[in-house]
């Protein structure tokens, strides 16, 4: 009998309807659970006037509250070390990481034994719909301290593969890794994978010589950029796949196929909505607005219609590979647009131009400001040759971020080769200079 190309067959070939059949049995189950058993839901849905018993449909969703990164922050600590929005007492609580905290104080999120294993067996679907086996060697370069993405090595272990804990390693000890252990996957973040991949060509090391044959990038976007996706894949002649996660809920819960169109998302574990970021009502599939998740099967800490703060879009149609789960797509971060002359920016926007353009590193930093009252922006980039004719590639650049953002940047400054700094993991793309943001760098 041969290999099967799913993970989980049997929900993953899902049809559509039978999907949001067990969505809805899943949502009564957690809305009920969380009402009973949290402080914060208990309250917020009395205040809003509705009962778990009066969601019948998915639809109803929309009767209930939103929550967002305020709402973890005011709860949290609250009663207890977890706060209001746990649902089990801490005896019962085995893991708990932590965000970051780049964009305010860093919120925990705690898992159950249920929750942890429940979440290893998505990491497992993900890494083998990634096309990974048992034979495989698996080098995982993310961080493990409190990061939520940490313990996502141990996904590929429960495929069969082999686990290499790197975590971040200095670059040259990676290297030395990648040379001893020979990973056929890796994964780490867009801009390290470019990082690492520059860092081996300096040292006298091709990329495409290593045993590296697939990439699994994360934590900030560029997997989904044709542009940034193509520069890795010919850097390293290896397949990049995206995965997408959160540490409000779990770790990667949605992930790129062969395909590579779209991320399918865990909905067995996630119900997905699309809302406008301003107004918050709900959009139609495929228009674009902020993602809102609610995690229809975690106990420790129920997550109800979740804003994420994620731009993007969901695609309900059948996958060419042959899943049937939702796939989302993901333009990028509200909290990192920026408008000009009317225009919503995001940093993606201008990586999509600027890392196949010829004569530059692709290599970039945005500043954002102020004049006569109005947004502003200016781009730094990196010639690719010593003696390029810097304005012969100032005029291309603004003709072109022009013609795809429809606003062209008040200036572009060119700089010689290695000048922007490279990121060891996530990287500053943005710098918002204006007078209510100084010295604010955004991490995308």
């Amino acid at each position: 009998m041969g290999e099967s190309k799913y993970w989980e067959e049997e929900w993953e070939t899902l049809p559509r309807e039978d999907i949001e059949a067990a969505q809805l049995e899943s949502l009564k189950e957690i809305v009920k659970y969380a009402y009973d058993n949290t402080v914060y839901y208990k309250k917020s849905f009395d205040e809003a006037g509705v009962k778990p018993e009066d969601i019948k449909t998915l639809e109803d969703i929309k009767k209930l509250p939103f929550i967002d990164k305020q709402t973890e922050r005011k709860t949290q600590g609250i009663g207890s070390m977890v706060g209001e929005l746990c649902a089990v007492p801490e005896n019962d609580i085995v893991f708990i990481s932590a965000s970051s905290g780049s964009t305010g104080v860093p919120t925990i999120s705690p898992f159950t034994q249920k929750d942890f294993d429940e979440w290893m067996n998505i990491e497992s679907r993900l890494m083998y719909q990634a096309g990974m086996r048992k034979h495989d060697r698996y080098m995982h370069g993310i961080n493990f301290s409190l990061f939520v993405g940490g313990p996502c090595v141990l996904g590929a272990q429960r495929l069969g593969a082999m686990g290499i804990w790197a975590g971040t390693l200095p670059s040259d000890r990676l290297l030395y890794i990648i040379q001893q252990f020979k990973p056929t996957f890796i994964q780490t973040t867009p801009s390290y994978a470019l990082y690492l991949g520059e860092t081996a060509k300096k040292k006298g090391i091709d990329p495409k010589s290593l045993s590296v044959k697939r990439i699994i990038v994360a934590g900030e976007p560029g997997g989904s950029i044709p542009a940034t996706r193509n520069a890795i894949e010919a850097l390293w002649d290896a397949k990049l796949i995206e995965f997408y996660g959160l540490s409000d809920i779990f770790g990667a819960c949605a992930g790129m196929c062969d395909e590579q169109h779209g991320l399918h998302l865990a909905e067995d574990h996630i119900l997905v909505e699309t809302v406008d970021p301003k107004t918050g009502d709900v959009l139609k599939d495929g228009e674009t607005g902020e993602l809102v998740f609610t995690s229809i099967r975690k106990h420790a800490r129920p997550m109800i219609r979740f804003r994420t703060g994620d731009i993007g879009y969901v695609d309900k149609s059948t996958c060419k590979c042959g899943r049937t789960s939702a796939r989302i797509h993901i333009v990028g971060r509200k909290d990192d647009m920026f408008i000009v002359s009317g225009v919503n920016i995001f940093p993606s926007d201008v990586e999509t131009v600027l890392r196949d353009f010829e004569g530059i590193t692709g290599e970039y930093r945005i500043h954002v400001f102020e004049r006569d009252y109005t947004a502003r922006y200016g781009v730094e980039v990196e010639k690719a040759e010593p003696d390029a004719d810097v304005e012969d590639i100032k005029k291309r650049v603004i003709g072109a971020l022009k013609s795809r953002i429809g606003v062209k940047p008040d200036y572009i400054s060119v700089l010689a080769d290695g000048e922007l700094p490279r990121a060891e993991h996530k990287a500053k793309r943005l710098i918002d200079e204006r007078e209510h943001k100084i010295d604010q760098a955004i991490l995308i």
